[in-house]
């Protein structure tokens, strides 16, 4: 059903609705930027932004391309923030420089940094819409969006100043652009291939998609022009020239000279060094190609249920999904998957839906940094219009079901408020128990330094205090005047103990017998714990 099929009252009724679901995200997203310090890669992001716009070089960050921290740096623009001369040539100090060293106030610099990622991340939630609407009627319209909008990792992310969030969303705006050209390809198939340009230009990831979206395109124009085997793929040809063009387009208005000297650069051998070197995108994106499989090979360590452990687990990324997506949500995208490959009418959406969703679920498993599901944001937006699928099933049950579950997520979304970043599901204790499951930014990704400033003040004047604290922030700027307490010895260590959940995590040696010997207190947004020694 269209917005055409329905009469005056219903269509504003679904417009209405459309417009509540939007803004409670907003409120949720607005909010929770408002109250977090700079989670661990932001600094870096806004740092970057900022030179971007104003050097124009491409010097700091290469290894995600510049599209996302350019639309960053447009929101930090108003701002006006100051930064000090000289640059540092490290990037974590160019952000540390920015925001704490240049006489700026961070929560203002991050609030306007994050408004432009907001601000996406509710666009995307109309292409959400949009795209359940026309396989599902309105009503699976309204419901895709409200999974979508309840969604605590994408409300969680949305907030933040990163690249996973815009990624994710144009990568479903290429797939639902690609699923519109089965009826115009020559208007849409452009449009497809710009979406997933901007999602390449977002983040290096997103080239998994590039051959799914080029057997859509052939699909897509075989469907519009039956018998057209040459303009199929000349279709495919249009989606990755313009994908190609939005991408040297974000590197040319950085630097139209594109001027770029590495000091160093990981030597890439075998098949991968030979792709990456055939590829024909500028030489900072193959060089940040690069810097990413180095990243890929360092020793990383992952916490899974209480394991810590050496490397990455294949199965990671679906158990961490089990753990921080609400129990309605899953139900709803395993039947709404089952709907769209078996409902005959759902069926030719199926490879546009579920196949982008898969085959990047699948390249983000290969991966070697088990660090939270921000990996896969994708999938709770693909998923969503997925669900939608249920009320075209044609089952009695249906719209009932489907109400339930809806609200049992928005239920849980909004029992978790403020504190999206450290979400668990009711079957895993809720989000005071993440910490005991999963790590990083699942749980503790460097959001909690000002309220935990806040709560030291408010509860505990003037008490000694030790810090582990794992982020970017920097704990004096927020009035917190601590100690390391891995730094002297245990029988020096008395009073409060304040450890980042993910140090706690991976504590091993000191840290380990000075937290088997304290007391935990309380926590602080279920990210930081305070105990007592």
């Amino acid at each position: 059903m269209r917005w055409s099929g329905l009469r005056g009252h219903g269509r504003w009724g679904a417009a209405l609705l459309v417009v509540l679901l939007l803004a409670q995200m907003t409120f949720a997203m607005v909010t929770t930027a408002l109250r977090q310090t700079p989670t661990i890669d932001e600094p870096v992001y806004v740092g970057t932004a900022v030179v971007q716009w104003r050097e124009h070089t491409l010097r700091y960050n290469p290894e995600h391309p510049p599209l996302g921290k350019l639309l960053i740096g447009a929101g930090v623009g108003p701002a006006q923030p100051r930064l000090e001369p000289p640059l540092p040539a490290d990037q974590g100090l160019l952000g540390r420089r920015l925001l704490y060293e240049s006489g700026n106030d961070p929560w203002r610099v991050m609030l306007f940094a994050r408004l432009p990622v907001i601000a996406l991340t509710l666009l995307f939630g109309l292409v959400v819409f949009a795209f359940a609407r026309e396989l599902a009627g309105v009503a699976g319209g309204l419901a895709a969006l409200a999974l979508y909008a309840f969604s605590p990792d994408v409300v969680a992310h949305g907030s933040l100043a990163t690249l996973d969030v815009p990624a994710a969303g144009f990568l479903l705006t290429a797939a639902w652009l690609a699923w519109r050209a089965r009826r115009r390809p020559e208007v849409y198939l452009p449009l497809a291939g710009a979406a997933l340009g901007a999602a390449v230009a977002t983040r290096m990831s997103a080239l998994a998609a590039v051959p799914v979206l080029m057997a859509l395109a052939v699909v897509s124009v075989r469907h519009a022009r039956p018998g057209a085997r040459a303009k199929a793929f000349a279709g495919a040809g249009v989606v990755v020239l313009t994908a190609l063009a939005v991408v040297w387009a974000a590197y040319l208005v950085v630097d139209p000279r594109l001027r770029w000297a590495p000091q160093q650069m990981p030597d890439l051998r075998g098949l991968r060094g030979v792709l990456v070197g055939l590829l024909p995108l500028p030489e900072p994106f193959r060089d940040g190609m690069r810097l990413q499989f180095a990243l890929e090979n360092r020793p990383w360590q992952g916490f899974l249920f209480g394991h810590l452990y050496d490397g990455s687990r294949w199965y990671y990324l679906p158990a961490a999904l089990l753990v921080k997506t609400p129990l309605g949500m899953l139900a709803l995208w395993a039947a709404g998957a089952v709907a769209v490959a078996a409902v005959p009418r759902l069926r030719p959406a199926a490879p546009y839906v579920l196949l982008p969703a898969a085959v990047l679920l699948l390249a983000a498993m290969q991966g070697h940094r088990d660090f939270g599901t921000r990996y896969v944001v994708f999938l709770p937006m693909f998923l969503a219009v997925a669900a939608a699928g249920v009320l075209a099933a044609g089952r009695r049950w249906a719209p009932a079901s489907v109400a339930g579950l809806v609200l049992l997520v928005a239920v849980s979304s909004v029992r978790t408020y403020p504190f999206y970043l450290p979400y668990s599901n009711e079957a895993f204790g809720g989000p005071a128990n993440t910490r005991f499951r999963l790590h990083d930014s699942n749980v503790d990704w460097g959001q909690d330094l000002g309220r935990l400033a806040e709560r030291l003040r408010e509860r505990y004047p003037g008490q000694r205090v030790w810090l582990v604290y794992k982020g970017s922030g920097v704990p004096a700027h927020y009035g917190i005047e601590a100690a390391d307490p891995r730094r002297v010895p245990e029988s020096r260590v008395h009073g409060l103990l304040a450890v980042s959940d993910s140090a706690a995590a991976k504590a091993r040696g000191p840290l380990a017998e000075l937290l088997a010997d304290s007391r935990p207190v309380e926590d602080v947004g279920h990210s930081i714990t305070i105990y007592r020694r």
